[in-house]
């Protein structure tokens, strides 16, 4: 079996990794590369022969939607020989939307990443790479791009403002680590600082991008890509270490959907 190449664009760290855990499981999988957003994506298909492009559709600084859109206005223009490579999109989106990609040569996966479903996606994508007709094979990433722009969830704000001494300061939603509930108010830990927002936790958890962040307790939400490690305690208990230094514990309640959502397929 002839061994492929890999792209893997996410802007998550974590989430690369376990792709690419899971990839290296397969056993025509060739080089495998890594990107995390947009223009290092472009760059890397200029010097890499990327057979299967596994493609997170949500990401700070351009979307997978532009990177499909850049790529194939780019391929039409320049007349790039070959077919382009097989896309398998990492979605958020819920299963009535995906099945709208079934009969597809480009696939999906869900997050949380089911290792039963990967192995799907990548097989088909492996057979759609037996398509020589590249013409025929853009067209159909154009119609999927279309499609997803329809049925895509809005993302949610990239910053929120919140009042403080006097004034209203500016926080990113991606320097943000952890936000814990206090009474009826909610504090943001963000780039060394806390915060108090005027609002409940489950008010202000409502507005983050769903994708970015996870409840880990009734009374902390944290972003997933602050996490560093998950240390286990007793009768399975969770706890994360964050990118702040902080160490905080999973509910028990949430242990389950935390462990499915941080390490898809993994084992702890």
């Amino acid at each position: 079996m002839k061994p492929l190449n890999l792209l893997v664009v996410d802007d998550e760290p974590l989430a690369r990794r376990r792709v690419v855990r899971l990839l290296r499981q397969l056993p025509w999988a060739g080089q495998i590369e890594e990107a995390a957003h947009v223009q290092q994506a472009l760059a890397c298909l200029d010097r890499f022969e990327a057979h299967i492009l596994l493609l997170d559709i949500q990401m700070p600084g351009g979307s997978g939607f532009d990177l499909l859109a850049q790529w194939t206005q780019s391929a039409r223009r320049s007349g790039r020989p070959g077919p382009p490579p097989a896309v398998v999109f990492v979605t958020a989106f819920d299963d009535q939307a995906c099945r709208a990609f079934d009969a597809s040569a480009t696939d999906y996966i869900t997050k949380p990443i089911e290792p039963g479903r990967f192995q799907l996606a990548l097989e088909r994508a492996r057979r759609a790479t037996e398509m020589q007709d590249g013409a025929q094979r853009i067209a159909e990433l154009e119609e999927a791009l279309a499609t997803l722009r329809r049925t895509a969830p809005p993302r949610g704000p990239a910053e929120l403002w919140v009042k403080t001494q006097g004034h209203y300061a500016r926080i990113a939603c991606a320097s943000i680590t952890r936000i814990q509930a206090e009474r009826d108010y909610a504090r943001i830990h963000a780039d060394g600082r806390d915060y108090l927002y005027n609002a409940s936790l489950s008010e202000l958890a409502r507005q983050l991008p769903a994708q970015d962040f996870i409840r880990i307790h009734r009374s902390m939400v944290v972003r997933i890509d602050a996490v560093r490690r998950l240390g286990v305690g007793a009768f399975s208990s969770l706890t994360l270490a964050l990118s702040d230094g902080a160490t905080v514990r999973v509910g028990r309640t949430y242990t389950v959907g935390v462990r499915a959502r941080l390490m898809p397929g993994g084992h702890l």
